[in-house]
């Protein structure tokens, strides 16, 4: 798979603080729960995928996809990342591709993703992917003061700044790739769910604690080719083949 090009666009990050072994229950044993003050997070990140394209090439060949993030935050090898537990997108050959070539759990959706003409953003997500848990997202959100830098927020940079993430092969093995972009310039942000679904299609229960809510208007991204993990290699700095 060739590296990719991106932007992402008008993101919500909703933060759910919960006890690190409710995320260890779903992870690859590779995989570590990275923590904040004690806590494992889960964190539903709406947003738009614009320009998706081969690294290199002008955005004007590159499509639009809204998507939806179910996520957490871990290390490997003492590497921080995300990692994914579902991404819900618009665009079918798109969503084949990112689960053929990076194994991630890509589900095919119907997204909208608009103005609701008061200055926020209104988001609708419904899983259609043949034969997987049905999934439904709505929800209405906006920044609701003034912007600052991910740095000036220890809890902020921690979850945003991730410049890695993990998946898992169909043979078991843990995958990565690496993102590159700008430092993320962030606002508070309040949001209205009037539907979530997303967190029991995917085997958790909705988290009881207060969420943490950021906006963005975005960052640009380069994200490389997905790469098996292994931890001798890693560690000496080889690069494994795919």
């Amino acid at each position: 798979m060739v590296p990719l090009a991106m932007g992402w666009r008008h993101l919500l990050f909703a933060n759910y603080p919960v006890p690190p072994e409710t995320v260890a229950a779903h992870l690859p044993d590779a995989l570590t729960v990275d923590t904040f003050d004690g806590d494992a997070w889960l964190s539903v990140v709406p947003f738009t995928n614009v320009d998706v394209r081969p690294k290199g090439l002008p955005a004007s060949v590159g499509v639009d996809l809204p998507e939806l993030n179910l996520r957490t935050y871990v290390t490997c090898g003492g590497e921080p990342g995300v990692y994914f537990f579902s991404l819900d997108a618009q665009g079918l050959l798109s969503v084949l591709g990112a689960r053929l070539f990076h194994r991630l759990p890509y589900y095919y959706a119907r997204v909208s993703l608009t103005s609701d003409g008061d200055g926020g953003v209104r988001f609708e997500s419904r899983r259609l992917h043949p034969g997987d848990r049905p999934a439904h997202y709505t929800a209405t959100y906006r920044p609701s003061g003034p912007a600052f830098e991910s740095s000036e927020d220890p809890r902020a940079a921690f979850l945003t700044e991730r410049y890695r993430f993990y998946t898992q092969g169909a043979d078991g093995a843990v995958r990565y790739a690496n993102v590159d972009h700008e430092p993320w310039t962030l606002y508070p942000a309040t949001a209205t769910e009037e539907t979530n679904t997303l967190f029991a299609a995917d085997g958790f229960a909705h988290p009881t604690s207060e969420p943490t809510y950021y906006y963005s208007r975005g960052v640009d991204v380069h994200a490389s080719r997905s790469r098996r993990w292994d931890g001798a290699a890693e560690r000496v700095g080889v690069e494994v083949q795919p």
